[in-house]
């Protein structure tokens, strides 16, 4: 049967009504949310893309932790004083290297949605799950389900990298790096989650990847240094910006709870978003 027969079934109502909500509570509805997670789980861990998005995660991480904790050797023992940077803590080293290392695992998010629009693979998903919130929200979890442990990992992995490098330069408090590796998790899962929703919205990996970059690193930096004040203030209102100061543990301009406060609220409000588009188009 083709998928063009099965969605005509469908809605003549062969499996009950005719109508996606009741298709939703039906023997159609794939288990409820608990099986929508199961599938997208499956599916997930299915794709060679997941394993080498994960892996390469981990290179770059390992990658720029050497940068970063070299350069910090580096500024600290050259003649010039200007570029001094005393000793920092290891962890912090993983921190700063999250910057280019969450555009990795965001691929993997984004692909999560935009690769079944790619492939046409959309239409069975809506077929088997046609609550399209509970679609969503399914791959949302599932999402951070993976990314959360996965950040940590990165995060761990990134400190043992930089502590070695940094010698007497380097300040390791396994209360701090807990805390720093915990951080990093749930940054990176609010932060795909956010994307999901945003490459749910877009249905292209180009077009997702692009407003990533520009959102996450471009347009905060272009603020940040801005002489203006006002867009200053913008700037500490985005989701970067925001993770960072929650990561960091700053204090000023807002506490770091506040900063996950602002990262949940966008990561919120692009699911529902994206829940407004996937109702209003056709997959």
């Amino acid at each position: 049967m083709t998928v063009a027969s099965l969605t005509g079934a469908r809605a003549r109502g062969e499996h009950g009504t005719g109508d996606d909500t009741a298709g939703g509570r039906g023997g159609g509805g794939g288990g409820g949310l608990a099986g929508a997670v199961a599938a997208e789980w499956t599916k997930l861990w299915s794709l060679r893309s997941t394993w080498w998005a994960l892996a390469g995660a981990l290179g770059m991480m390992a990658l720029m932790s050497v940068i970063l904790a070299s350069s910090t050797v580096s500024n600290n023992t050259n003649a010039l004083t200007t570029d001094d940077q005393g000793v920092v803590s290891v962890s912090g080293i993983a921190l700063g290297a999250t910057d280019l290392v969450q555009f990795v695992v965001i691929a993997l998010a984004i692909l999560v949605i935009t690769g079944e629009y790619a492939t046409g693979s959309v239409r069975t998903t809506l077929q088997w799950v046609p609550r399209r919130g509970r679609m969503l929200a399914a791959k949302a979890a599932v999402v951070a389900a993976v990314v959360l442990p996965a950040g940590m990992v990165l995060a761990a992995a990134g400190t043992a990298v930089a502590g070695p490098l940094l010698g007497r330069w380097g300040r390791f408090s396994a209360g701090e790096a807990a805390g720093d590796v915990l951080a990093v998790g749930v940054y990176l899962a609010l932060i795909c989650v956010f994307i999901l929703g945003v490459g749910t919205v877009l249905r292209s990996t180009a077009g997702a990847l692009t407003t990533a970059f520009l959102a996450l690193m471009a347009v905060p930096m272009l603020l940040e240094n801005s002489t203006v004040t006002a867009l200053g203030y913008v700037s500490d209102a985005l989701p970067s910006t925001a993770g960072r100061h929650f990561m960091g543990g700053e204090a000023a301009p807002y506490p770091p709870a506040a900063g996950l406060l602002i990262l949940a609220a966008w990561t919120v409000g692009s699911l529902a978003l994206g829940i407004v588009v996937l109702r209003r188009r056709d997959a």
